[in-house]
C-alpha cells in the first residue's frame, strides 16, 4: 500500500479510471457482439449499419486511451472484413 500522498492520490486516481474504463471496454465489447450477431444472421443492411456503429465506438474509446490504438484498428478491421465477405457472398 502506498505511504505517501502523492502515491495514495494516484492510487485513488487509478481506481476512478479503472472504474470508467471498464464500462467502456464493455460498450466496446457489446458493440463487436452486435456486429456478429447480424452477420451469423445474415443481414447485410443490418451489419453494415451496426459496423459503422462499432467502427465509431471502437475508434472514439481508442482515442480516449481505453485500448490501443493498433488494438481498435484490428478490431474494426475484422469485423468490416467479415461484413465484406457476408456482402459479396450475398
Amino acid at each position: 500500500m502506498a505511504n505517501h500522498k502523492s502515491a495514495l492520490k494516484r492510487n485513488r486516481q487509478n481506481e476512478k479510471r479503472n472504474e470508467r474504463n471498464k464500462t467502456r471496454r464493455s460498450q466496446i465489447k457489446n458493440a463487436v457482439k452486435g456486429v456478429l450477431l447480424e452477420v451469423e444472421e445474415k443481414s447485410v443492411e443490418g451489419a453494415q449499419n451496426s459496423l459503422k456503429e462499432a467502427s465509431k465506438i471502437i475508434s472514439k474509446n481508442a482515442g480516449n486511451g481505453v485500448i490501443h490504438k493498433r488494438a481498435a484498428s484490428r478490431k474494426v478491421s475484422g469485423l468490416a472484413r467479415k461484413v465484406y465477405q457476408l456482402s459479396t457472398s450475398a
